[in-house]
């Protein structure tokens, strides 16, 4: 199936759905990650709908559609005309049931296509897990689950966890793994943001990577730490603009095989990251 026939399909079931519930939005967001020897450029669009099902029961999903191109600097290696452009679908539904007055339970199914350009059944992944929240008062609340996620550029269940702090009635804080926040807003237009998270991903090539007569690559294969400030704007009722900037440690990008085992490292340096995002929401 070519590339464009799947994603006008998804996007048609998306549209769809959107148009049954009881509220949406619609996202897009430009990154650049300069570093030394590589700089990635990411161009994401996501569709958000969300419905309250009843007082116990809500439902959220979001479909998303992921470009990154690959810029090299690097000696020794000619990547001109391999390896440089990378796709990937992913679909993130969740089910939020409250079991009690404090308790709530959280289902999340994620399944992801990642793929350089054509796609295969190989390049379905399934993501996704459960995670309990509870809440002490209006103040405190803490959340722990288990999630099988690529946060380091392989498929792999990890446990995760928050603590959830109400500062005043304009900022909040939320510790934990793999993500943490910071948030505060001014007035009813601003919201300032400090984040902290894990984030990472892979993508099947078309064919193999020969290296040497020993090692071949299946995979290439992106993870990294980032912190950032982020500022949203209202611009209106419906209407988002955000600025995001920040920088990326213990950043990889490795050429992997099919288990996800390194088979070349090329050595990407720590970096900067600047995001634009625009957003509407209904």
């Amino acid at each position: 199936m070519r590339i464009k026939t799947l994603a006008n399909l998804l996007f048609m079931i998306t549209i769809l759905n959107v148009s049954a519930q009881s509220g949406y939005s619609l996202e897009l967001n430009i990154k650049t990650q300069p570093t030394e020897k590589i700089t990635i450029h990411e161009t994401g669009i996501g569709v958000t709908f969300f419905k309250n099902i009843d007082s116990k029961n809500k439902i959220t999903n979001t479909f998303k559609y992921k470009n990154i191109g690959v810029d090299y600097s690097l000696e020794n290696y000619d990547l001109q005309n391999s390896l440089n452009q990378f796709n990937g679908f992913e679909n993130e539904f969740k089910l939020s049931h409250q079991l009690n007055g404090a308790t709530k339970l959280n289902l999340e199914i994620n399944p992801t296509v990642n793929f350089e350009s054509n796609i295969g059944l190989s390049d379905v992944s399934l993501l996704g897990g459960l995670e309990i929240t509870h809440s002490f008062n209006r103040s405190n609340a803490i959340s722990i689950g288990v999630k099988r996620m690529i946060l380091f550029g392989k498929p792999e269940t990890l446990p995760t966890f928050s603590f959830y702090h109400q500062i005043s009635p304009n900022a909040f804080v939320e510790v934990g793994f793999p993500n943490s926040t910071f948030s505060y807003s001014n007035n009813t237009r601003n919201s300032f943001s400090l984040t902290n998270s894990f984030n990472g991903n892979f993508y099947n090539l078309d064919k193999p990577e020969v290296l040497d007569h020993l090692n071949a690559a299946t995979k290439v294969s992106f993870s990294q730490m980032t912190s950032a400030l982020e500022y949203e704007r209202n611009m209106d009722s419906n209407w988002f603009v955000s600025l995001k900037g920040g920088y990326e440690f213990n950043k990889k990008y490795n050429l992997t095989n099919n288990s996800g085992d390194s088979k070349l490292d090329f050595n990407s340096t720590n970096g900067y990251i600047f995001n634009i995002g625009i957003k509407y929401k209904h």
